[in-house]
């Protein structure tokens, strides 16, 4: 298991619960189906699958979550439609308006009349407690998945001094002025990727994928104003992503040399791989955040 994302939380103090700590915390969250009037329900799973009984797995003092999150899906079409037909109904039948009060109640009925019926989407959000660096990692596209996240564990711990990441110079900036000198930074190649935004007008975007970014011009569209925003690195031929200007993470991949390091390892079982796989990118994480963090001047404090 590979995380293909990252949103970063810095804990503002030391984190010191065991595995066995949490995971007795996490019972009174672990996750249950929805009920039958329930529109989603969210909770703590097994980090290893079903298979498995534990909340938290721990490997090299990083502890992996999951929290698991049900979803009913009620398109709000189908709820207008037969919202419509009774509104109707009753204005034929009594001769008058149905008015805003009354429609509302009639969507609140029908929404929980068909709400039983409902098909559910489930989806798993995993992230990292690495207690050596102080850290939460996320494996999260958007920012209100990784908050959900965050705002499950601090309910079940009672208290979580965590906040998102922030750096001492604009990534923007630093993005920009990287997108102008490109070899600056030996450990890292620009690939062909990013995404280019006017200073003075957020709606004028341009994003450049399979282009030569040092190419007179994207230079001449940072010349003219715009700011890189989104920008594709590869480092140490070890990993390869995209940064955005909130210092989140996407499109993030482990290539060949860490692929191959995972090949190498011993397993007996599917439990063996993923302890592999999860101490391989651990550390990877160890030594390319706080570089990372580095070219943008640091964390703040």
């Amino acid at each position: 298991m590979w995380f293909k994302n990252l949103r970063v939380y810095l804990f503002q103090q030391p984190f010191n619960l065991s595995q066995e700590a949490l995971a007795g915390m996490f019972e009174s969250k672990r996750f249950q189906s929805c009920g039958s009037q329930d529109p989603m329900s969210l909770g703590w799973d097994a980090p290893l699958g079903r298979q498995a009984e534990g909340l938290v797995h721990e490997v090299g003092g990083c502890q992996i979550i999951c929290a698991r999150l049900e979803e009913k899906l009620l398109p709000a079409a189908v709820v207008n439609e037969i919202v419509e037909e009774k509104a109707t109904s009753v204005e034929q039948e009594e001769g008058r308006k149905v008015t805003r009060r009354e429609r509302s109640e009639l969507r609140d009925d029908v929404f929980h009349q068909l709400l039983p019926k409902a098909f559910s989407r489930y989806t798993r959000q995993y992230a990292m407690i690495d207690k050596q660096q102080g850290w939460i990692l996320v494996d999260a596209a958007a920012a209100n998945k990784a908050e959900m996240v965050i705002s499950l564990l601090r309910e079940t711990v009672g208290s979580l001094p965590v906040k998102p990441l922030e750096v001492e110079s604009a990534p923007a900036w630093v993005m920009t002025e990287w997108l102008k000198s490109p070899g600056q930074y030996k450990d890292f190649t620009l690939l062909d990727s990013c995404e280019l935004k006017d200073r003075s007008d957020e709606s004028s975007i341009l994003r450049c994928k399979g282009q030569d970014l040092t190419a007179d011009e994207i230079m001449g569209h940072l010349s003219a104003g715009k700011e890189v925003v989104k920008l594709a690195v590869e480092w140490d031929e070890r990993l390869s992503c995209m940064i955005e200007s909130d210092l989140s993470i996407k499109r993030l991949r482990f290539l060949d040399l860490i692929q191959e390091q995972a090949a190498d390892y011993h397993v007996e079982s599917e439990a063996d791989a993923f302890d592999g796989r999860f101490t391989l990118m651990s550390l990877e994480f160890r030594r390319f955040l706080p570089r990372l963090f580095g070219l943008f001047g640091g964390a703040a404090s």
